[in-house]
């Protein structure tokens, strides 16, 4: 959790402290509908199988995946934006999301996929 606000300042780190706190809460204590998600499971399921090692998926997994997804694309987009204001921009682009992947450590598995 600590770091949450790598590579932002005041109000955006703030923020997205804000952000985690409220994740983190909704996971732990409300009622989850696990009828109904942002990202399709069939999708990321198919995903999962891409893996040749993988056999079997049991009905948990692709839901968890899915909510890790979502966190994940929230946060991504989150430190986008933030990079887009700052450049008195409301359109985010795709040197937004490259931007902001290089501003925190905990993004550089992403590297070699996202071009700078």
């Amino acid at each position: 959790f600590s770091n949450v606000g790598q590579g932002l300042t005041g109000k955006h780190r703030d923020m997205m402290m804000q952000y985690w706190q409220e994740t983190i809460n909704s996971i732990e204590h409300d009622d989850h509908d696990f009828k109904n998600h942002q990202l399709p499971l069939a999708r990321i399921k198919k995903v999962m199988k891409t893996d040749e090692d993988v056999r079997m998926i049991s009905a948990e997994a692709p839901i968890l995946f899915a909510k890790g997804c979502d966190v994940f694309i929230t946060e991504l987009t989150m430190r986008a934006w933030i990079h887009a204001e700052e450049n008195k921009r409301r359109t985010l682009q795709k040197s937004d999301i490259a931007a902001a992947l290089t501003k925190s450590d905990m993004f550089d598995f992403l590297i070699d996929v996202v071009p700078r």
